[in-house]
């Protein structure tokens, strides 16, 4: 290779990872406490507040598209420009949600934790729910387990998994959802590196089962048997968000 050719291709490696830089700063990101006067909102200014919250939208977006995702250009991903986090008063069993590109969270939970760490689970429930409003779900024909278990997996790769989680080899089916499918998505991870990333890019336009076959190189249900069979003896039953 040439000095010249190998200049050539510095500058237009840098130029990709500016642009990429540029995508991510592109992003906006709004907090807004419904809550105030509530204990949970309360807490959640005292314990956690707006620019931690702000920080942690930024920090779980692109640990989503660029570390699990893979979704480095515009045209993969959803067309959002902002990231809204909305702490309302509503009911602490349903922790939090997602609608569109708004992430709504609960301040009778934030109120009632009794945790080690309020911060922590704060987080881990972010970076799931910033997955659910870049994944794609083929079109609504993707189970809502599969849908759950790899928001699951963006928590659990990103170090944020609860101990209240099953271990893996858990659960009854592959799509169980949440935590018992998310590490289920785990193993297939290993077994095929990329495995999230692609099933996440062909759920854009629609989903089957066969997807797995495809991705992965086995049928899920044989997927699910080699999981369970290496992790019989190392389970755990306890569910979790």
């Amino acid at each position: 290779m040439s000095s010249r050719t190998h200049h050539l291709l510095v500058l237009l490696y840098a130029a990709a990872a500016a642009f990429h830089v540029v995508v991510l700063s592109e992003l906006d990101y709004v907090v807004v406490n419904n809550a105030p006067d509530t204990p949970g909102g309360g807490r959640f200014m005292d314990d956690i507040g707006v620019d931690y919250a702000r920080s942690q939208l930024s920090s779980a977006a692109d640990f989503v598209l660029n570390h699990v995702f893979l979704q480095h250009n515009a045209t993969d991903r959803r067309g959002y420009q902002q990231v809204k986090l909305f702490v309302n008063k509503f009911n602490a069993s349903h922790v939090a949600y997602t609608g569109a590109n708004e992430i709504y969270f609960s301040a009778d939970f934030i109120g009632t934790y009794s945790g080690p760490d309020l911060k922590r689970e704060f987080s881990g429930l972010l970076y799931r729910e910033m997955a659910h409003v870049w994944q794609w779900n083929g079109g609504g024909k993707a189970p809502f387990g599969l849908v759950e278990g790899i928001a699951g997996y963006v928590r659990l790769k990103a170090g944020l998994a609860p101990e209240y989680w099953v271990g893996p080899g858990g659960g009854e089916r592959w799509d169980q959802g949440l935590d018992v499918t998310a590490r289920f998505v785990e193993y297939c991870e290993g077994v095929r590196k990329g495995f999230v990333a692609e099933m996440n890019r062909r759920m854009k336009v629609g989903y089957g089962d066969g997807y797995f076959e495809e991705v992965l190189g086995k049928e899920v249900e044989v997927a699910w048997r080699d999981y369970k069979s290496k992790y019989a003896k190392k389970t755990k039953t306890r569910r979790g968000r």
